[in-house]
């Protein structure tokens, strides 16, 4: 995967050599896994490149990454996309963030989770890793007091198939959910450059309300 071609605008001062923000999409790495649950960190982190208008990624740190500010005069963020496989994401986020010299606090992974009913988002600081391979690497390299974007992709039911799922495109059914929270997610995403991550939550909840999206407690429809 790589991010965007080079337009002019909010990202034209990249390379300055650090950031105020450093946002993680995890994934794996290939077009065999573009699309899957796994990888809606990558997608939310390509369309927030593109949205910002931000430098095309370089490859650096193990990982696609692309720096600069989100609007002139705003912050600046840097987005990685590891490329090392999911398992080790924390081997591009930690010298990303040493090089970049960003708070721990102000790193942000964006990444699935099963235990968020699909199409809802939870963001929170530190926490337990909740046995995604994601966040262990990145707790390993770098601690555990970093911000989480926790997607909400469906839970298959059983321990058995948690592997599979996650490794699986998202159905027909599910697409126009993902569309719409993925949009919506780089609406409001600024908040989240200024730490305002309640808001966030909230606004995305709210947006997705208004679409005719459900909050819920119920699953979109498989196919």
């Amino acid at each position: 995967m790589s991010l965007f071609r080079r337009r002019r605008g909010a990202g034209d001062d990249a390379g300055a050599g650090r950031a105020d923000v450093l946002l993680v999409g995890l994934g794996n790495p290939g077009r065999e896994y573009a699309g899957t649950r796994h990888n809606i960190g990558f997608e939310i982190g390509s369309l927030l490149s593109s949205r910002w208008e931000l430098p095309k990624a370089r490859e650096r740190y193990r990982g696609l990454i692309t720096e600069g500010r989100i609007r002139p005069g705003g912050p600046r963020v840097a987005i990685l996309l590891p490329q090392t496989f999911m398992n080790e994401s924390g081997s591009a986020a930690g010298p990303a963030r040493g090089e970049l010299k960003v708070p721990l606090e102000n790193v942000i992974a964006l990444h699935d989770e099963i235990d968020v009913p699909f199409g809802e988002v939870r963001s929170k600081l530190g926490g337990g890793v909740a046995g995604h391979n994601g966040l262990r690497s990145i707790t390993a390299h770098i601690g555990n007091d970093y911000r989480r974007v926790r997607i909400g992709v469906g839970h298959p039911g059983v321990k058995e198939l948690v592997h599979p799922h996650v490794l699986s495109d998202f159905a027909k059914s599910e697409r126009p959910w993902v569309i719409a929270l993925c949009d919506i997610i780089a609406d409001n995403a600024e908040l989240l450059v200024k730490g305002q991550d309640a808001t966030f939550q909230n606004k995305v909840h709210l947006a997705m309300q208004a679409k005719g999206f459900s909050d819920s407690k119920e699953q979109a429809p498989n196919d």
